[in-house]
């Protein structure tokens, strides 16, 4: 029942607009527009499509033992990553296989942030702190607290940057930064991988309906 999944902050919005939703890991998600998937298509990659994608997990891993906890859980070399930026990688079990991909961001050395996907939230949470070994970290599960808007297409950075002050064209691929969007506390990424450039928009979840509004006004 649609009662029993999961909604992100932009689902009443979803419902407004007439997408069509469906059960999506759990989650009430529209899977399509009025418009159609070609249209779509074709709008992201001419001009630009946001997407939600709240529905991802965060969670923060902070002190001086995040980047020997999240290196030893992961198959990606977290040493490797400078202030501000960002890789793919997959959390592992001992024998090689996978429990989940992510993202890894790194804030500071002391200071990471794990995007884990929307189904599996609660299992790689689980995951992470049934195999701490001493380290000295304070884990976070921030998923419900943050809402994540993916603007992606060739007009992406024209939409974006008359909203903030930070130099969207300066974030290179898989790297973000910390400013302000439309007066909103946000990170900025550019990790997006539909094909076309674009960045993404991780804010409080309560100003979700803010900027997905603000977005579609200027795109428009």
């Amino acid at each position: 029942m649609t009662t029993d999944l999961k909604k992100t902050p932009l689902n009443s919005v979803h419902r407004r607009l007439g997408g069509k939703m469906v059960d999506f890991g759990g989650w009430d998600m529209p899977v399509q527009y009025p418009a159609g998937t070609v249209e779509e298509h074709l709008r992201t990659r001419l001009h630009s499509g946001l997407f939600d994608v709240s529905h991802m997990g965060e969670i923060e891993v902070r002190g001086t033992g995040a980047i020997p906890l999240v290196n030893r859980l992961c198959s990606n070399d977290v040493t490797k990553l400078v202030d501000g930026q960002a890789h793919y990688s997959a959390l592992m079990t001992t024998e090689g296989t996978v429990v989940d991909d992510l993202l890894v961001y790194r804030f500071t050395q002391d200071h990471l942030l794990l995007v884990v996907n929307a189904g599996t939230t609660d299992k790689d949470w689980d995951w992470v702190n049934s195999h701490l070994e001493g380290e000295a970290v304070e884990l976070l599960n921030r998923s419900a607290e943050y809402c994540q808007l993916a603007l992606q297409g060739p007009d992406a950075l024209s939409i974006l940057q008359p909203l903030t002050e930070t130099d969207v064209a300066g974030i290179r691929y898989y790297h973000f930064s910390e400013g302000f969007v439309d007066g909103v506390p946000a990170l900025i990424s550019r990790t997006g991988y539909t094909g076309e450039d674009g960045f993404e928009v991780y804010a409080a979840s309560d100003k979700a309906e803010k900027l997905w509004n603000k977005f579609l006004d200027v795109g428009n």
